[in-house]
């Protein structure tokens, strides 16, 4: 192991750096993390590094329901679709894997992987394609599970998506690897973020809504009819971290007048993206 670069004045490794920082023996979570932040502000850790252990913390505190992608933004291939009906949407989505339904959402029976869908387009197999014959085992996990034990099951099973099921049995959505990935390691660009640049809030269900924190407060009071005011702070992030009173973490809370906001992500150092539920509806909606 290389040894340390001596811009701190000292030879010793990164890893007796932190063992001498975390000396103390934290006495819980919080205090740890208050440790490690205490130890970036020292130069002992990087600001990647720092976010990415408290990503892991993150994923020990989170449940599936928090990060899914919801029923009502899934795509789907219904089983009765020919080739020719699902392809385009296929090629337009750009995802890896699609469930396939019977007839309804409620009824996953597989999952296909696109790249299986390569055999279509050899000539001496047309004839005898079947796309029953490429799916694969849908796994389905409780909204309530845990982030760090989907994580394992992922691992351990090789799986990269599984299908979110309510208390009743019903499909809630469906959550990847990359999801799970994401609190960790931060965003990772992919089909379901708000990618264009003009397209700062989505709408993702009845009364669910994902916008970025860099959001106007203007052009949001415009969207949602709200009177934020906006001479204090230009943003809606900047809204939630006044209303905190810092900067929060992932999973946090808050509820500014008539909207409850939930931080989907964020790093030590701002906002990145909110979930937004108005404070009327947020019995429904939240878990």
């Amino acid at each position: 192991m290389s040894q340390d670069d001596g811009s701190h004045g000292s030879g010793r490794s990164f890893f007796d750096r932190l063992g001498h920082v975390l000396w103390g023996a934290p006495e819980d979570r919080d205090a740890l993390r208050e440790t490690l932040r205490e130890a970036h502000d020292r130069g002992l850790i990087g600001s990647d590094a720092l976010d990415m252990i408290e990503g892991v913390f993150q994923v020990a505190e989170m449940r599936v329901r928090d990060i899914m992608v919801p029923r009502a933004q899934m795509d789907v291939i219904d089983r009765d679709e020919t080739p020719e009906q699902y392809l385009p949407r296929v090629i337009e989505t750009g995802h890896s894997r699609f469930p396939m339904i019977d007839g309804d959402k409620d009824k996953v029976i597989g999952i296909l992987l696109a790249k299986d869908l390569l055999r279509y387009f050899d000539e001496g197999r047309r004839a005898t394609f079947s796309v029953y014959d490429l799916l694969r085992p849908a796994v389905f996990v409780p909204e309530s599970k845990r982030l760090d034990v989907l994580l394992r099951d992922f691992r351990s099973s090789r799986n990269h998506m599984a299908i979110v099921v309510d208390e009743y049995g019903g499909v809630a959505g469906l959550v990847t690897i990359e999801d799970v990935l994401e609190q960790i390691v931060g965003e990772i660009e992919d089909e379901h973020d708000l990618e264009a640049d003009d397209v700062m809030i989505m709408q993702r269900a009845e009364h669910e809504f994902v916008a970025k924190a860099l959001t106007p407060i203007k052009e949001f009071n415009d969207y949602f009819g709200t009177r934020y005011p906006h001479e204090e702070v230009d943003t809606i992030g900047g809204l939630v971290m006044t209303a905190l009173g810092r900067v929060p973490k992932r999973g946090e809370r808050v509820e500014v007048g008539d909207m409850r906001f939930e931080v989907l992500r964020a790093d030590s150092r701002r906002v990145h993206l909110l979930k937004v539920v108005p404070v009327a509806e947020a019995s429904e909606v939240a878990p």
